[in-house]
Parts: structure tokens; sequence; C-alpha cells
């Protein structure tokens, strides 16, 4: 077995670890800036999220096509090219963690507020708020801190194993 094979758990976890301290920090961006009426591009700040994938490693298509290739002929040009979607359903062929894919803008409208003597008010005397909802912010932040605390759990209780079989 190769050493990245052994080593995925270790790369799931960190994986994980990475992708939620970038969510923490985007969840920190919209409590910090939940009053900021004013931004350079224009308007009150708007909320942001992040967008998780799943990390399916390009090395794992590698294997594969290369297993393919082995076992149907001698030649490398004659080999099938198995695309991702038909994978065989083998744990050993699923993803290895998490990527953030991109972190988004929310859509939703900004709050309106009635407040006459605020210096970003409309003629009406409405300002337009930032869309952040500090209960759910607070929600996301305890999530992705549990979420955190497990991929470091997982990956002490891997490094331990480790430990121990190479201690043997």
């Amino acid at each position: 077995m190769a050493l990245s094979g052994v080593l995925s758990g270790l790369e799931i976890s960190a994986s994980g670890m990475r992708a939620q301290r970038i969510r923490q920090n985007a969840i920190s961006s919209n409590l910090a800036n939940a009053e900021t009426t004013r931004t350079d591009t224009g308007g009150p700040y708007r909320r942001k999220f992040v967008v998780f994938t799943a990390d399916s490693d390009r090395r794992d298509i590698r294997l594969l096509n290369k297993e393919v290739a082995l076992a149907g002929s001698s030649t490398q040009e004659n080999h099938l090219k198995i695309p991702p979607e038909n994978f065989p359903r083998d744990e050993r062929f699923f993803g290895n963690g998490v990527n953030v894919a991109e972190i988004r803008e929310d859509s939703r409208p900004p709050r309106m507020v009635y407040d006459p003597a605020h210096p970003d008010a409309d003629e009406k005397g409405y300002v337009a708020m930032p869309n952040i909802n500090i209960i759910e912010e607070m929600t996301d932040m305890i999530a992705a801190t549990r979420a955190y605390e497990a991929n470091v759990t997982a990956f002490n209780a891997m490094k331990g194993m480790y430990q121990q079989a190479l201690s043997l």
C-alpha cells in the first residue's frame, strides 16, 4: 500500500479542518460587519457563506484506469478510460475529503430599518442594513466549531493508531 493510502485518513480530517476554518472566517466577517451600511462596492455589506464540495482526488481516477489497463491489455494505448460517473461503488474510489468550492454572497435583500438620523438613510428615512441574522450566524459558528473539533478528534485518533502501529 502506498504511503498516501495510509495517510488518507489524516488528509481527510485535515481537509475538513481547513474547510471549517474558512467557514468560521466567513462567519466572523459576517458578525463583524453586521452593522456596516457602506462598502467599497456600494450599499450595505452582504452576508457571505461557504460552499463545500467533495474532494474527489484525481489520483484515484488514475489508479482505477491503471488497474483496468493492467487487467485488460498489455499496451497502455489500448486500455479503457473510465469516466468518474461510471466508477464502481468501491470505497477506495470515493472522495478524499472536502474542498471549499467558493465563497458566495447571500442574495437576500438588505434589511430596511427606519432611522432618519442615519447618514445613509434614504429620502423616506430608511437605511439598508446588512442581510445578517446574528442568531443564524452564531448557530452556524457553533456548528462550524463542532465540525472542526470532530475533525481534530478524528485526526488525533488516526495519529494515535499510526503511532501505536509504529511502536509494534
